[in-house]
């Protein structure tokens, strides 16, 4: 019997986007999965696009929460599958990317979690961009070398079992926060086939709060041990110099393929 997955999409006020996001986890053709819809109490009708669907849901609430993080723990504590993925209610799975997510993990039993590319897209569904995913591991996540679109990965229960759930006082670095406290006890692999989409919108954490990021990347790297002298606080010192340039391009990025379709 194939194992079951759990997948977790957190929302809150997405409705302009969600449907697409659990029609995307919904259509895929792998034949054991459970779908959990945590809602923090939305209130531009997400919640009659998730009762469209309730069907389709093993579960879903709708109720106030403390944000994102505590949305997919909450998610989690109700899943019951062997690997585990949540996906965000602004981006989508590509078609067969469960299927073959399953596939790379039953046929590398010593890989703890997989992730697959990612394309970035914008607020109308176009691509504009690929995330630049690459191999890592637990050292280079040390070092900052993240590579990991969070959309395309998956992992094993019995890996949240033991570094889970994910730390309620990160905003925006709590994936990283997992990966690395996965890296540091199993093999993390990346799979180069583009599995899932990235949408970039004004809204998108990665646009209106990216400087989050990084200093809770760093508490993360202190917290572990790590020095004051390193290569990820030089990352650090460097993006901060940087993010206003990088944060343009993102934005200039969204509105030229605005304008480009009309």
């Amino acid at each position: 019997m194939q194992p079951l997955v759990s997948i977790v999409t957190p929302s809150r006020n997405q409705a302009r986007f969600l449907e697409d996001t659990m029609k995307s986890v919904i259509s895929q053709d792998y034949p054991r999965i459970e779908y959990l819809v945590i809602d923090g109490n939305s209130s531009d009708g997400s919640r009659k696009i998730i009762q469209k669907y309730q069907k389709e849901l093993t579960y879903w609430v709708s109720e106030p929460d403390q944000g994102q993080t505590d949305a997919i723990n909450k998610g989690f504590s109700h899943a019951s599958g062997d690997i585990l993925a949540w996906l965000n209610s602004d981006d989508a799975y590509l078609p067969g990317t469960v299927t073959r997510a399953v596939d790379y993990l039953n046929t590398h039993p010593e890989v703890g979690m997989v992730y697959g590319d990612a394309l970035y897209i914008d607020e109308c569904g176009r691509v504009i961009g690929k995330f630049p995913a690459r191999q890592t591991n637990y050292n280079r996540l040390r070092q900052g070398f993240v590579h990991i679109p969070q959309q395309s990965a998956f992992f094993r229960t019995a890996l949240w079992k033991q570094v889970g759930p994910l730390d309620p006082g990160f905003y925006f670095a709590m994936d990283y926060d997992l990966w690395v406290r996965i890296s540091r006890i199993s093999t993390i692999a990346y799979h180069p086939e583009t599995w899932s989409l990235f949408r970039l919108h004004p809204d998108a954490k990665t646009i209106e709060a990216d400087n989050r990021c990084w200093p809770e990347m760093i508490r993360v790297h202190r917290r572990d041990g790590g020095s004051w002298v390193s290569l990820i606080m030089a990352k650090y010192m460097l993006r901060r110099f940087l993010a206003p340039v990088i944060n343009y391009r993102r934005r200039r990025m969204i509105s030229k393929a605005a304008r480009d379709s009309k």
